[in-house]
């Protein structure tokens, strides 16, 4: 049944962008987030964390980042740019992995502080604990911080305090 194996969702924060005279939408990725973001795609694919789906702020840095990190994955994963991922609540960011059909097993989702960090600690908040030493409630991202979480039954199930923390990353341990 769909339903009874193990999905992984892999939320990641857009890289380090620039600041010039554009709307906040339109920002694109600032030379350290375009060096930064090859180098998270390097440490997920070195640690198997390969998606089957990506959803995608539609905001410019979120889409530059996917850009620079895809390459570095094998497989080609479905890729969505929602533009209701853009500056999203947790809550948001929840249901839009809700929405995610039965046949993915694992998603990538790029956006934006505070609600990515927000989601994951959420979801791992009455987890069985995290195996890489970091507190769940603990979890920053930073630009281009990446956290994998892994929880049991189908994207519509999943609920805070379901998924358990499997690892995390940010560049400045690489």
């Amino acid at each position: 049944m769909p339903g009874d194996t193990t999905r992984r969702l892999i939320l990641l924060r857009h890289a380090k962008s620039d600041w010039p005279d554009v709307p906040d939408e339109d920002r694109p990725l600032a030379k350290r987030g375009r060096r930064d973001a090859p180098r998270i795609g390097r440490w997920l694919r070195g640690r198997g964390y390969l998606p089957d789906v990506v959803v995608c702020s539609a905001a410019r840095r979120t889409r530059q980042t996917w850009q620079l990190v895809g390459p570095e994955l094998d497989g080609s994963p479905d890729v969505r740019f929602e533009p209701r991922a853009y500056a999203a609540s947790a809550l948001t960011l929840l249901y839009l992995t809700r929405e995610l059909p039965s046949r993915y097993l694992t998603a990538m989702l790029i956006g934006h502080n505070p609600g990515l960090e927000e989601l994951t600690a959420s979801l791992t908040a009455a987890g069985d604990g995290p195996q890489t030493g970091i507190e769940p409630r603990g979890i920053r991202l930073p630009t281009a911080g990446v956290a994998v979480v892994e929880f049991a039954g189908d994207w519509p199930d999943l609920a805070p305090g379901q998924a358990r923390l499997l690892d995390a990353v940010i560049p400045a341990d690489l």
